[in-house]
């Protein structure tokens, strides 16, 4: 007997959806209709028979995880959580798209509530379904005992032609079928429509066979648009596989019942007025009335969310149990699902003295994982197949990977991303937004390029990701230009709410990783070298944490030297030399702009002070600079392959060298005259002394 009688509430409630989106789309005369009208039947289905949340409190931890990846079906996800009965009310829908509202024009987790991701970008949702997926594998093997499944919750992705075009989609759906994720159920709106038109111009490969082919369990339903019966069987057949994840092809019509259903013309414009109205007409909803819902609707959705608040109060019910006979691993999940790190966890950091060996910041970034792993399990990641040289897996680590493998366990938290980055950056952002995890993930810095797209996301959603970022800068050497940074720094100095570390020596590198992993809603790039550096004297991890400090000081100096990373103890060599020849110099180390900028603008202006240029020394573009110093020496362009010390006296980044370059600022400034004023002060005094 089917469970989806003809003339139904269900029926009413997915023509109210379509109507809805219609109508919310109108109103703001921008977005998508089309994709909410063809995969109202799906999503009626999915959140009705299947989706475990509670709307009371979106943030209940064993809750099904839902990801929009085509972001720009956006306005079905607004209509499904006003219905469902979230914090978003009907004036809120019909704020779509404006400033400042709780619908902006894409999802934005942590703006509104109920989303889990931030999407929009293609492909970056369903990636970020993969990391979601993975975080309750791993939580699951670690926290879930005999008769206590504490953690077992499904993570659905809703995805489109677009998502599935995107490499990023291709990197993540490879490593999920290898990983077995049979928690993953992916839903594909297959419509055969892009924003160019017909999906037959660029995108006819068989979907199915490439994701057979991934390891993925595959099912497909002919008819999306009205064949519920059809779309239950096959998520529920999904929910039965274990051992792989699934992928739904669901074959929709885009802008299902209005006149310009299954074309592009409905993908991104609004419907004509006429046409909603003549929508409304056909499914039975009154033709003059916009964001009309029925009460049965009303009524269908309500029963869902008392269905969710009962399943939370069930689960409160045997975690208590749980806290009864395993005290222990309930404090500890707990801990972890609060995002408070073990009292004391700070004293592990390892503290440098200058008469330390010198050792490259990546080796010294090694040795802090080492230290803090095993008081920090909440550390999952791993590198994009460079584990050798960027140094991120510690003794301790036991590899993610199905048992069936042989090659680790769910309970591990070193994750094999295979060369991968924009995949598994896309994956680390769904690994944070499930909770009790903090994601560090690794490769070169020239290579976190190709995951930019996953890091803005970070920042945007304030995804607490830690990148090891190793070979930094031309000290890398023989691998040349192809490898060597040049503007990466600039670009994500550039990002919002990321924290871009350079640190000079082990002490700021310690630095470093205590602010990646205190600053709870920012990620952080550690930026590390090959190449051995010596310990300071001067540093230390309390300095270091302002971002920017006096390494070397001197009263009335002719110059300062401010630099970061690698280029410091080559800055502090050319102080020795200028000193010695009357030249007063002082160092600053600024391994971090973004959080010196949050500093006070007194202390800012006592470490780059005014009364002698400033001079930065960086082995990187010098775009950037100008903020912080007066004249700045680094590479104008590409690097070079060699031994690193014959490159960086190729390029002039030698203490002898950015010695003689500092006697040329000096003599310049002289001969110019006057005072000479910090550039962070006239920054200040050209906003209206506004704080920086």
């Amino acid at each position: 007997m089917s469970k989806f009688a003809p003339q139904s509430a269900d029926d009413i409630s997915i023509a109210t959806i379509r109507a809805l989106a219609a109508d919310v789309v109108g109103k703001a005369n921008s977005g998508h209709p089309g994709a909410p009208m063809g995969m109202a039947p799906v999503a009626h289905v999915l959140f009705t028979r299947f989706f475990n949340a509670n709307p009371k409190n979106s943030k209940w931890f064993n809750r099904d995880r839902f990801v929009l990846s085509n972001g720009h079906a956006c306005a079905l996800q607004y209509i499904l959580l006003h219905l469902l009965g979230y914090k978003l009310s009907m004036d809120d829908l019909k704020q779509f798209r404006q400033i400042d509202s709780l619908t902006p024009g894409h999802p934005e987790a942590g703006h509104t509530d109920g989303i889990e991701v931030t999407t929009g970008p293609l492909g970056q949702g369903f990636s970020n379904a993969v990391g979601l997926a993975i975080a309750q594998a791993h939580l699951g093997a670690t926290f879930n005992k005999d008769g206590f499944d504490l953690i077992n919750n499904y993570t659905y992705v809703f995805l489109g032609d677009g998502c599935l075009m995107e490499g990023v989609a291709s990197e993540a759906a490879s490593l999920a079928g290898h990983l077995q994720l049979g928690n993953l159920i992916a839903i594909y709106d297959d419509n055969h429509i892009s924003i160019d038109g017909d999906t037959a111009v660029a995108f006819t490969e068989d979907v199915e066979k490439r994701f057979q082919a991934y390891g993925w369990h595959t099912l497909h339903v002919d008819n999306g648009d009205s064949d519920l019966e059809s779309i239950y069987n096959a998520i529920l057949e999904a929910q039965k596989e274990k051992s792989k994840p699934t992928l739904i092809r669901l074959r929709t019509t885009i802008g299902y019942g209005s006149k310009q259903q299954g074309t592009h013309g409905v993908h991104g414009s609004p419907l004509k007025a006429d046409d909603i109205q003549a929508l409304k007409s056909k499914f039975g909803l009154p033709a003059d009335q916009s964001f009309y819902v029925p009460k049965e609707t009303y009524e269908t959705y309500g029963s869902v969310a008392a269905r969710g608040a009962k399943l939370e109060a069930q689960w409160n019910d045997l975690l208590a149990s749980y806290a009864q006979k395993y005290p222990t691993e309930y404090a500890e999940l707990t801990r972890r699902i609060a995002g408070k790190l073990p009292d004391n966890w700070e004293k592990s950091l390892p503290v440098y003295k200058p008469s330390d060996a010198a050792q490259a910041s990546r080796k010294l970034s090694e040795i802090v994982l080492s230290a803090v792993v095993p008081i920090l399990p909440e550390l999952v990641g791993g590198s994009a197949d460079l584990t050798g040289s960027n140094l991120t897996r510690t003794k301790t680590m036991i590899d993610f990977q199905p048992e069936s493998t042989g090659l680790g366990s769910y309970k591990g938290t070193y994750i094999r991303f295979g060369v991968r980055e924009h995949g598994m950056g896309a994956i680390a952002n769904g690994l944070h937004a499930y909770g009790g995890i903090i994601p560090f993930v690794a490769t070169f810095l020239n290579f976190v390029s190709y995951a930019a797209g996953a890091v803005r996301l970070s920042a945007l959603s304030k995804h607490q990701v830690i990148w090891v970022a190793t070979h930094d800068s031309i000290g890398l050497g023989e691998d040349g230009p192809t490898h060597q940074p040049i503007e990466t720094a600039v670009h994500f100095r550039a990002m919002p709410n990321l924290d871009f570390w350079r640190p000079a020596d082990g002490n700021e590198t310690s630095a470093a990783y205590y602010s990646a992993l205190t600053r709870r809603q920012t990620p952080s790039i550690l930026s590390l070298s090959r190449q051995n550096l010596p310990n300071l004297e001067g540093s230390t991890i309390e300095r270091a944490l302002k971002g920017g400090y006096v390494l070397h000081e001197v009263q009335g100096e002719d110059l300062t030297i401010v630099s970061t990373g690698s280029e410091v103890s080559i800055a502090l060599e050319a102080a020795v030399k200028l000193n010695s020849e009357g030249i007063k110099t002082r160092i600053v180390s600024l391994p971090c702009w973004s959080i010196f900028d949050l500093q006070p603008t007194e202390y800012k202006l006592s470490v780059l002070r005014s009364g002698a240029p400033i001079l930065a020394v960086e082995a990187l573009s010098t775009l950037g600079w100008q903020k912080y110093s007066h004249e700045a020496f680094g590479l104008t362009g590409w690097g070079a392959s060699g031994p690193y010390k014959k490159v960086y006296e190729k390029f002039g980044l030698t203490g002898p060298n950015i010695a003689d370059v500092g006697k040329k600022v000096v003599d310049f400034y002289k001969k110019k005259g006057g005072e000479v004023i910090s550039p962070l002060l006239k920054a200040i005094e050209s906003i209206g002394g506004q704080h920086l």
